[in-house]
Parts: C-alpha cells; structure tokens; sequence
C-alpha cells in the first residue's frame, strides 16, 4: 500500500533559512574566524577557502544559520576557518551527522568538508546514502588523490602506480571516479571544479547552493608536500586548452580551440568518442553530436561523460554534470511528522511516550 507523503513542491535549496534584514551586507572578513589558518604552505585548502569565504556573503544568510560539518582529514580544518556554525566530527561520518543537521533544523543551510580519503574510504557508504536519499546538503569533496594528514599513504583515488608510504611499490588499487560514483547513487546535483580557478569554483559553489537536495562538488585540490603536481596537466594554461572538456548546458560537448576542435559523438554500445569538428558533417553524425544538458532525469548520459576521465588526462571533463529535481528526504521526514501530529489531534505527551514503553512489543529479559 502506497501513502501520499503529501511532498512539499522543490524550492531553493536556501529555502527557509532565515536571511539578513533589509539594506545590511555582509562581506568575506565576516566569515573568516579569528583561528589562525594552518596547512602547509602552497596548499590548495588556501584557495578553495577564501572562494567560500568570499562567495557565502552572497547568499544573503544570517552566520548563525549555515553550518559546515567535516569529517577527518586536512581538508577537515575548515570549520575552524569560518566564522559560522561547524562541526569537526569523526572519520567518515560528516554526511550522517549532517543529514540529523538537515531533517530537525530546516533553518539551517547545512555544509559538508571532507577529502578523498575521508569520505570515499570509510565514509564511503554514508556518502553514497546521502546522495541516494537527497539530503538537502551541499558536499565538499577535496580530492588531492592522497591521505595527507596521515603524512602520504595512497587514497581511492590515487592512480594506479603511484609510490607512497604504503605503497612502496606502487599502488595496485584501482581508484574511484567520484563523478561516476554520485552519478551512480543518483546524486541529483553532481559537478567538478579545481582549486586554482577562482571564477569557475565560485560559479559551481552558486549552483551547488541553489540546488535543493544533495549538491556534491569534486574539487580537485593540490598536496604540495605528498602528490605535489598531481593535476598540473590541466592547471597549465597550455594543457588546459587541450585537456579540459568545459561542461556547458544546452552546448555540445567539445574540447580544444577553434580550428582544433572536437566535439563528442555517440558510438556503439553506448560508448562516446571525439572526432574533430570538420569529420563530423563528413561522416554523418550530426545527429549523434551530444548536447549536454544538466536536467535529464536518466543519468546515463552524464555517466558517459564522466567516464571520458583517463589517468593521462587526457580528456577531463570540468562543470557541472546532473542537476535535477527530486523530493529531498528531509523534506519528505518533516512532512510525514507534521501528518503523523495532526491525525494523533497533536504532539505526543509523556504518557503516549510510557504507553509505548509499556507496550505489547516490550520484552522482559530475567
């Protein structure tokens, strides 16, 4: 038998969290907290930290309503940095607490910090249910391909070969494509951002807020000291022109410069391929160019394109890659709560509570 949960339309995913009075501004200084910030010098936490600082006054949110939660890691240092409400929790479980955040405190934008390591290892699950249940939260995931904080050892992301601590003779783990995983939890607002791209990372940040439900940003970051130069292939301006695939909705899917271009086409079995622009009209597959476009409600195609990841990099796609509706869990939680007191003719009292207690389900162990 199916219930009409009686869902509450989509909103923005800032929707009933309070904001500033009229006419009064905020500004990046009131945001950043009075702790000094410590990671090791020319890390790329620097930049992604200053981008949140400076865009979260857009928002237009009262400090005392936005709340980041993080988990073990470098990256998990962040709460200390902003002069908000956070949470420096345990290894892993960053999206479980935030997901008791957001389903009893619908006045909250609740945020989380967390790295490869943190979340794609032994969070691995609570980040996959996060996703799949659409917790309206907004997920930072810094990705350096390493554990840094434990001094270098490899990470579900590291390639395949890289020597670290614990593998000192290369590692022969095959790593997670991050996309690819929230594309396969049906994580409604998927996207890719870098560290050293200030604009592109502010513009991702803006969506991933927008989004109502589980917004999860991979943001490729640099470890100076352990995987130093991990992602230098396309932060050189040169590579990148080559390398980087621009996600842009309603435009194909292209890479390089003009007179250079490729554009992504549908091959067989489902597979995508580039072929230069000028092939395209001479094989006849116009009509197999892929347009991208964020809202389809199958993630297949946005799966294709994650996949054109290589550890050569030769093809990195960057964007935003799913943003789609779908009722959020918490939303769904407060309004069977709201049902469940108006059809008991109001809240619970204490003896509802002991009767419950006192039940036919109680077991008596002598």
């Amino acid at each position: 038998m199916s219930i009409d949960l009686g869902i509450p339309t989509v909103a923005s995913g800032t929707a009933g969290v309070p904001t500033l009075p009229e006419g009064e501004k905020q500004t990046r200084k009131d945001f950043a907290s009075d702790q000094e910030v410590r990671w090791c010098p020319g890390c790329g936490d620097y930049a992604i930290l200053a981008a949140v600082q400076g865009f979260l006054p857009e928002l237009g949110l009262r400090r005392e309503n936005i709340t980041f939660v993080s988990g073990i890691g470098c990256s998990s240092r962040f709460p200390y940095y902003l002069d908000t409400y956070g949470m420096h929790s345990i290894h892993g479980r960053a999206p479980a607490i935030a997901t008791g955040l957001a389903t009893s405190r619908p006045d909250l934008s609740v945020w989380v910090v967390t790295g490869d390591g943190d979340a794609l290892s032994i969070g691995g699950n609570h980040l996959i249910h996060a996703m799949r249940r659409n917790v309206n939260m907004t997920i930072l995931l810094f990705n350096n391909r390493i554990y840094g904080l434990t001094k270098g050892q490899y990470s579900p992301t590291s390639q395949p070969g890289l020597v670290t601590k614990s593998s000192p003779m290369g590692s022969v783990d095959a790593p997670f494509n991050p996309i690819s995983l929230a594309l396969g939890a049906e994580g409604t607002f998927v996207a890719r951002t870098m560290d050293s791209d200030r604009k592109h990372l502010t513009e991702v940040l803006k969506a991933a807020a927008a989004h109502r439900g589980t917004s999860i940003v991979e943001i490729y970051q640099n470890c100076p000291i352990f995987n130093d130069g991990a992602f230098e292939l396309i932060k050189d301006v040169e590579q990148q022109k080559a390398r980087l695939v621009q996600l842009r909705d309603g435009e194909p899917v292209a890479i390089g410069d003009e007179g250079e271009r490729e554009l992504l086409v549908r091959g067989e079995g489902g597979s995508v391929r580039f072929v230069p622009e000028a092939e395209v009209s001479e094989q006849g597959l116009a009509d197999q160019v892929v347009v991208h476009d964020v809202t389809l409600s199958d993630p297949s195609q946005a799966f294709s394109i994650s996949r054109l990841d290589s550890e050569s990099m030769t093809h990195v796609p960057m964007g935003i890659f799913r943003a789609v509706d779908r009722p959020t869990y918490d939303d769904q939680t407060r309004a069977q709560v709201e049902s469940a007191v108006d059809l008991a003719g109001g809240p619970a009292t204490d003896d509802d509570l002991q009767a419950l207690l006192h039940g036919k389900d109680t077991w008596t162990v002598e």
